[in-house]
């Protein structure tokens, strides 16, 4: 008999394709099994783009909203569909589906303390597991077990003709190498590097023969329209009018990513583009971006990092004080295969 998993996924996109690991060793341990994830509409496009994914259940609650109802009724719809469902995000409203769906066996993390909801509940140690990718791949192992290593990093396929598509959509062309930065950052400000810096290097780089895409979501619109103000170049600015699945398509080309720590760090990433990731109030010991051809800058000032969404000490140093001729050395680093590179965990 086919085992029938179900995966309730994070919300975030870099979160997302953090679980591609977990999503493939589920498929290695039960290679006869069908993999169900239930995520938002807006990540979908990364979960059709991983091959361990048999189906996918679109979630329509968002951030924060309870819908007690609504999610009972959900729940008693998805009633004998499956034998066992992983949950990822640690709040307490994420697990009610799986209980009102009762589903047979119910992983995740203690999380809001949801004994009783989750029958297979797991302590973490998170100084054994400090990152978020080794973290959720745990749940694909026993209770009490470690994690084998090492853990393959996440990987995306891209569909050629979608991507033709995803060109013509928007009369871009491949006859020059392709710089995209990717300026947004969902969390905050304290995340994302300076419009006049981001500028800069488009600047520098666009005289080095690149031609540059800027990325983003429609609330990154203001920040790439002035990126393209003060550049005093040509950037090709898409922030706002590509889908995600067609963003994602667009950066499987670049020939070098520059972005903050943000979702679209983690897809291009999943994508292996050579990548600079500018680190400001985060840090690169949790979520880092997981490929062996990635560049990290960071301050590492002392009073980061801070994890907030806005500096707390109105100055934003960690992100204002790394010039562009910093990240322009990193690219060189890059691009020479000089990069120093990420160090994978402890085997």
């Amino acid at each position: 008999m086919t085992d029938r998993l179900l995966v309730v996924a994070p919300s975030w996109v870099g979160d997302c394709v953090m679980a591609q690991p977990l999503l493939r060793r589920l498929k290695e341990y039960r290679p006869d099994s069908h993999l169900t994830v239930f995520a938002p509409a807006w990540t979908l496009p990364l979960f059709e783009r991983m091959p361990e994914v048999d189906a996918t259940l679109d979630n329509p609650f968002g951030h924060g909203q309870l819908r007690l109802g609504q999610r009972w009724r959900m729940g008693r719809s998805l009633r004998g569909r499956f034998e066992q469902v992983i949950v990822l995000p640690n709040s307490l409203k994420s697990a009610l589906l799986p209980w009102f769906a009762g589903i047979g066996q119910r992983t995740g993390f203690v999380g809001e303390s949801r004994y009783g909801l989750l029958n297979d509940v797991r302590q973490l140690d998170a100084s054994a597991y400090p990152l978020l990718v080794d973290r959720f791949a745990l749940l694909a192992e026993p209770r009490d077990a470690t994690l084998p290593r090492p853990l393959p990093y996440p990987a995306l396929q891209i569909d050629p003709a979608s991507r033709t598509r995803a060109l013509a959509s928007f009369g871009l062309a491949t006859d020059r190498p392709i710089a995209a930065f990717c300026p947004g950052a969902e969390y905050g400000p304290a995340k994302r590097w300076p419009a006049r810096h981001v500028a800069e290097l488009a600047r520098r780089l666009e005289a080095r023969g690149f031609q540059v895409w800027l990325f983003g979501s429609t609330k990154d619109r203001e920040e790439t329209a002035r990126i393209v103000e003060l550049s005093g170049a040509s950037p090709t600015d898409l922030a706002g009018r590509t889908t995600l699945a067609q963003a994602i398509d667009l950066l499987s080309l670049a020939d070098l990513v520059i972005t903050n720590d943000s979702g679209l760090m983690h897809v291009a990433a999943a994508l292996q583009r050579p990548l600079v990731a500018l680190f400001g109030s985060s840090s690169p010991d949790y979520t880092p971006p997981l490929s062996d051809r990635a560049e990290i800058v960071s301050l590492d000032l002392d009073c980061s990092p801070c994890f907030e969404r806005v500096c707390p000490l109105k100055h934003f140093d960690c992100l204002e004080k790394l010039g562009p001729e910093l990240a322009e050395a990193a690219i060189d680093r890059l691009l020479s295969g000089k990069a120093q590179i990420p160090l994978r965990p402890v085997q």
